[in-house]
């Protein structure tokens, strides 16, 4: 969704600030608060929402319901928050508990019901509210380092129930746990020479000089401009006791004594998550690794927490007329960082030019886009981007090139090739995959005859790619006609080097088994305390299928006695 009209216009930026409950919830684990991430902090393709706190690098603390309440939607995922449970209050908040090991007592048993009501590891169900009751301070689970986690941790998040909207943990009183008396660290200002302007001679971004001075402010070396400009920043927060980089709370800025451009990271929509792609320096974030925040738009985009006047951020500098730029960067504590920056006009000629356009194809923001060459199209519907920009596009080897991924994508463009060179006994068995040097990553494809179409949000080349190849199933603990009483649990490790592993599924004695699947090792699990096993000898089979139908089936023998 696009501004027709920019409708951010404010005098005084102020943000309407809720009275959230700052004595109704206690800490969700029963060790001192340290963060690892907080709200807001800037992550691949969306905004934290929520924190991560630290578990002493170990997993199976107890988590608690933060209050009374009751378990009204438990998720169990391999990627995204893994094992997650979410507890709806009577204020209007829900909690959410994200990267568990596992749920505990009456929870964990309408888990495991309904992993083989559903025959499924992946599940998501949605409870009344009084089908799991809990109060506050009840043990719910124990913490660990399921789905997208990075290491061992507890995510935790409030919501606002009717809308869903995530808001920042830290307005609900648990600023009494975290200790900060740390400014946030701005490491760098860019100036961004805007349609076709310069800044100190360059029509590129341009990195500037620091000096720190004696009030503890920064000043910036003089930007001598013509025309729009904008800034961006790189920012981090500490607080005194975790020594992790956070994200920062507040960013401020101001021409001439009046603020003109701001956002604070309170509360917002996952439909605004991606937006992070507008925020950032895309192509230096992909090309460096550095998240630079702009603090301006060239296109208006609805990412809610922006405040900004008329211009929306961007700055003129005109003949005749000095200006001053200032940058304040805040925590939620009132640790403030700024940066003055002084602005006059210079029409002197760039010696640093744009980068080179050699591109034929233009796009256009709010209009619809498509482009053909030979046998492969692809199609980009109204507000797939961001901004307006010239596309390299082409067809050549069998391949479609569109672009690369220096341009963020908003939303899902549609890729169409039609082949029939292969037979059509081998045409179920291909994907259009994006192909990065040797491998390939899958993108779900639908086949009407020859003709494969697919969906992506990442640019790039495209290209058929057939997959013949089942997945590979590999025993960690050989168990072949052993009698296995001291194991606890099996497991195996899947893989698929082409389309990716779709389903897996395991059976003792043509019953079906729940086999936890953790995406970062590869390993699925079954666990003993199930129940399913039989006393004596066990069949057991295992089958992985690939996202193209490849099937891999693994059988095996074994002896278990049930006797203590």
């Amino acid at each position: 969704m696009r501004f027709s009209i920019l409708t951010l216009f404010f005098c005084h930026f102020v943000f309407a600030q809720t009275q959230y409950p700052t004595d109704y919830f206690r800490s969700p684990l029963d060790i001192p608060m340290q963060l690892s991430g907080n709200f807001g902090e800037l992550r691949p393709n969306h905004f934290h929402a929520g924190f991560d706190l630290k578990t002493n690098q170990r997993e199976g603390l107890n988590v608690y319901a933060v209050a009374d309440g009751y378990v009204s939607r438990i998720k169990i995922s391999t990627f995204g928050n893994g094992k997650c449970i979410y507890i709806t209050h009577p204020n209007g908040y829900t909690s959410v508990y994200g990267h568990l090991q596992t749920t505990i007592g009456p929870i964990q048993d309408y888990v495991l019901k309904t992993h083989y009501k559903e025959k499924a590891y992946e599940i998501e169900m949605f409870l009344k509210p009084g089908e799991l009751p809990v109060t506050k301070g009840q043990l719910i689970a124990l913490s660990g380092n399921t789905g997208s986690s990075e290491g061992p941790h507890l995510h935790f998040e409030f919501r606002d129930t009717k809308t869903e909207f995530v808001i920042n943990p830290i307005f609900f009183g648990f600023d009494k746990n975290i200790k900060d008396t740390k400014k946030p660290t701005i490491s760098s200002v860019f100036v961004y020479p805007l349609d076709g302007t310069t800044a100190n001679q360059s029509k590129q971004p341009l990195l500037l000089n620091l000096a720190l001075q004696k009030d503890g402010t920064y000043l910036a070396s003089k930007v001598k401009a013509n025309g729009k400009i904008g800034f961006g920043i790189n920012a981090v927060d500490f607080d005194d006791v975790s020594g992790n980089k956070n994200g920062v709370f507040n960013v401020s800025t101001f021409l001439n004594g009046n603020q003109n451009y701001n956002y604070q990271f309170n509360t917002y929509s996952f439909d605004e998550m991606r937006f992070i792609n507008a925020l950032i320096d895309y192509p230096r974030y992909k090309k460096s690794g550095q998240r630079v925040q702009k603090l301006f738009m060239k296109t208006p985009y609805a990412l809610s927490i922006i405040k900004t006047d008329s211009l929306r951020g961007i700055v003129p500098v005109d003949p005749n007329l000095a200006s001053t730029y200032r940058i304040e960067v805040s925590d939620f504590f009132g640790n403030l960082s700024s940066i003055t920056i002084p602005i006059e006009y210079d029409a002197a000629a760039p010696v640093v030019s744009e980068e080179p356009v050699t591109s034929k194809y233009f796009i256009k923001v709010n209009k619809d886009s498509n482009f053909e060459k030979d046998n492969m199209s692809v199609f980009f519907p109204a507000g797939t981007f961001y901004d307006d920009f010239n596309l390299n596009f082409d067809v050549k080897n069998n391949r479609i090139y569109i672009h690369d991924d220096v341009v963020p994508v908003h939303s899902n463009f549609t890729i169409t090739i039609k082949d029939s060179s292969y037979s059509e006994s081998l045409r179920d068995k291909l994907f259009i995959g994006r192909i990065s040097g040797k491998s390939s990553s899958y993108n779900g494809t639908t086949r009407k005859g020859d003709v494969f179409t697919a969906k992506s949000k990442t640019l790039g080349q495209f290209g058929l790619v057939l997959d013949t190849i089942p997945p590979v199933i590999t025993v960690i603990k050989p168990i072949q006609d052993k009698v296995i009483d001291d194991m606890k649990k099996i497991q195996f490790t899947i893989g698929d080097s082409l389309s990716g592993i779709k389903s897996y599924n395991g059976y003792l004695n043509g019953n079906w088994i729940l086999l936890e699947y953790d995406n970062k090792t590869r390993k699925i699990t079954h666990n003993f305390d199930d129940g399913v096993v039989a006393e004596g000898p066990n069949d057991l089979k295992i089958e992985v299928v690939d996202n193209v139908g490849n099937v891999a089936i693994f059988e095996t023998h074994f002896f278990r006695s049930q006797q203590k």
